[in-house]
């Protein structure tokens, strides 16, 4: 597989995109999951890295103002200390944690970031929609995912 999948996945992101309005995680997030789509653990990982991201900007926002790009930038930067922590530190405390890797480290945050902006439901129902979609046709074209 070379850029062709990610390629399309971008242009899939952008016509749910063009059509709902409706983001699904980030516009780059569905060519991330589809990498990974033969390992649901590690997609169940990362949304759990990014429910958590979003738990942590909910109380922190109580005391700081965070919005805009302080907000997007916290949201990244946070999901990538839940990304490392998961990497390093819980196979230490649940050995079996280390299948349920968070994908990058930069993904959790931007899930979390469209969590934050259009609720969980509604950006886990593109997410998914698009990630499946991208998959089908990849799979539909030879390219892999």
């Amino acid at each position: 597989m070379g850029l062709e999948l990610p390629f399309l996945g971008l242009l899939l992101s952008l016509g749910l995109i063009a059509l709902t309005g409706v983001y699904p995680g980030g516009i780059i997030v569905p060519s991330y999951l589809v990498l990974f789509f033969e390992e649901p653990q590690r997609l169940v990982g990362t949304g759990v890295a990014a429910l958590l991201t979003l738990w942590v900007y909910l109380l922190v926002s109580r005391y700081l103002i965070l919005f805009g790009r302080r907000r997007f930038v916290f949201l990244v930067l946070v999901g990538g200390v839940w990304a490392l922590a998961w990497r390093n530190w819980m196979p230490f405390l649940f050995p079996a944690s280390q299948e349920y890797t968070v994908i990058g480290w930069v993904v959790p945050g931007l899930i979390a970031n469209q969590f934050e902006r259009q609720g969980v439901l509604l950006t886990l129902g593109a997410m998914l929609t698009a990630t499946v979609a991208l998959a089908w046709v990849g799979r539909l074209l030879g390219l892999g995912g």
